[in-house]
């Protein structure tokens, strides 16, 4: 976990990353699980399955796209204020090397949180045998919707 430097808008911000997380499908569907919450900081974790790779047996893109944008946009939530909830307004992902490994790590970053946009980034890890191997690596952009937005969005 890396040195947070952002102090929460909501002083409950875990125990609403975790619920909030608990209910994404997608997420339980693949498997995966919350590692470490911190001030704009969450990492997620997900064991190697046969029925999330691609053709050459790896990590397909898609599940490295998919915790990224996790990853990052709940260390974003960690900072939003009570009542509030975020979406992906858009995301950029690098591939930098197969998702070959016995599990997936992404750890998601706030780099720069205002009132509506908070700027994040994500890395995701192949890791096999305790070592881990840069697989991918996002920069997304995140909006904040008030409590009051949080049904005309979705």
């Amino acid at each position: 976990m890396p040195d947070c430097a952002f102090e929460p808008r909501n002083p409950d911000f875990e125990a609403a990353t975790r619920d909030s997380f608990a209910r994404q499908g997608l997420m339980r569907h693949l498997g995966v699980e919350i590692a470490d919450i911190a001030p704009g900081f969450v990492e997620l974790q997900v064991p190697f399955e046969e029925n999330l790779t691609q053709q050459h047996g790896h990590f397909h893109g898609g599940v490295m796209g998919a915790i990224a944008d996790r990853a990052a946009g709940y260390a974003a939530f960690t900072l939003a204020p009570p009542g509030s909830d975020v979406v992906s307004v858009e995301y950029k992902i690098n591939m930098t090397a197969p998702g070959d490994g016995d599990r997936l790590v992404a750890r998601g970053t706030v780099k720069r949180a205002g009132r509506t946009l908070i700027v994040t980034g994500a890395d995701v890890f192949a890791e096999t045998g305790g070592v881990q191997t840069l697989c991918a690596t996002v920069l997304q952009t995140i909006m904040v919707l008030p409590e009051n937005e949080k049904r005309r969005s979705g």
